[in-house]
């Protein structure tokens, strides 16, 4: 799903005086499986990802929600193995969401925003609350010149949280409008956000009201490719 925003996020920490790699099996880190109650196969993905993982030296990643299942969800799941344990806790520390990386471990040089108008910045739960991700975007954007104004509630779940959104479509569909009415009272030509889950839901409930406020990663406003 959206390719671009991993090239962008390569780009961006390219330009940081990173060498980057992905592994070319890697797969879903378990995240679904986890909010699911399906811990078998949430461990399995999880030691499949330790197993791909261990031998670099930072775990950057450009969706919150995905960090935070490796930062602060595989620990967990093997906490009657005190061996993967270990291995999933020394992977966590080295595990960063993409923003706060480029703020407190790679700051990049002379950032540009793509021109893509006035924006407003949505914070994901899991990015919000399992990653402290608040100020780095942010941050990021006003050192690169762009025009961010501030939604009402923009810490407010979009209705996404992963299978909740199957689980309770019309609890799910009810937050989301509240969501798009934030954006939209903007007047903002864009939402910006870093969390994939919070894109597709909010982007598509947009399009469903015909509304044309492009939904876009920070990854591709920071990397000028939006």
């Amino acid at each position: 799903m959206r390719p671009e925003i991993g090239f962008a996020a390569i780009k961006l920490l390219e330009e940081a005086g990173c060498e980057v790699a992905v592994p070319s099996a890697q797969t879903c880190c378990g995240q679904p499986a986890y909010n699911s109650g399906n811990a078998a196969n949430a461990c399995a993905l999880a030691a499949k990802t330790l197993n791909e993982f261990e031998p670099f030296d930072y775990v950057v990643v450009p969706s919150g929600s995905c960090a935070g299942q490796i930062k602060v969800h595989f620990p967990q799941l093997f906490e009657n193995d005190p061996q993967l344990r270990a291995r999933a806790e020394q992977l966590a520390a080295r595990t960063y969401e993409l923003s706060d990386f480029l703020v407190s471990v790679a700051p990049r040089r002379s950032p540009r925003a793509a021109a893509c108008g006035r924006i407003t910045y949505h914070d994901s739960c899991s990015g919000l609350r399992e990653m402290g991700i608040k100020t780095q975007p942010r941050e990021l954007l006003a050192q690169a010149g762009a025009e961010l104004i501030e939604m009402k509630d923009c810490e407010q779940c979009c209705g996404f949280g992963g299978t909740f959104a199957v689980k309770y479509g019309d609890i799910s569909g009810a937050i989301v409008n509240e969501k798009c009415r934030h954006i939209q009272a903007t007047g903002a030509d864009a939402v910006v956000l870093g969390d994939l889950g919070c894109m597709l839901n909010i982007e598509g409930r947009l399009q469903r009201l015909g509304d044309k406020t492009r939904v876009l990663h920070v990854a591709q406003v920071l990397a000028g490719s939006a």
